[in-house]
C-alpha cells in the first residue's frame, strides 16, 4: 500500500495535501481499499466552514456509506468535479484525480497535530 511522506493522515483515513494556504483532501488508499469499488461521493458543503472531526460529505460504495471528516479547521473552496461522473477515481488513484475537496486553511499550524505516513501505518497495522 502506499502512504506519501508528503500528505498528512487522519484515524478516520483522510488525507490533507497542504499548498501555501490551501489544501486538498481526500481519503486514503487503506480507505478506499475496505470501502470497496466507490460509486458516489457526496459533498455539498462548498463555501461553508467546517471544523475539524465534523462530516463534510460522505463516499458511497457498493458495499457501504461512509461519512468523510474535515482533518482541520478551513472553509471548503472546491469539490473534485470529476468524481461526479467518475467517482472509481477514488479507488484507482485517491492522492491524485481521486481528491474530494479543495479548502482554505483555517490555521496553517493546524496541520502539525496530523498522523505522518509512517504514524498512520501505525494506526492501521502496516
Amino acid at each position: 500500500m502506499n502512504f506519501p511522506a508528503e500528505l498528512k493522515y487522519t484515524s478516520d483515513h483522510e488525507w490533507i495535501r497542504v499548498e501555501g494556504n490551501e489544501a486538498y483532501i481526500g481519503i486514503t488508499e487503506f480507505a478506499q481499499g475496505e470501502l470497496g469499488d466507490i460509486v458516489y461521493i457526496d459533498i455539498n458543503t462548498v463555501g461553508q466552514e467546517v471544523t475539524k472531526e465534523a462530516v463534510f460529505g460522505t463516499v458511497e460504495a457498493v458495499k457501504t456509506v461512509s461519512d468523510l471528516f474535515m482533518p482541520v479547521d478551513g472553509t471548503i473552496l472546491e469539490v473534485n468535479k470529476m468524481l461526479d461522473s467518475q467517482p472509481e477515481l477514488v479507488n484507482s488513484d485517491p492522492y491524485g484525480d481521486g481528491w474530494m475537496v479543495k479548502i482554505s486553511l483555517a490555521n496553517v499550524a493546524d496541520t502539525e497535530g496530523l498522523l505522518t505516513a509512517d504514524a498512520y501505518k501505525g494506526v492501521i497495522g502496516v
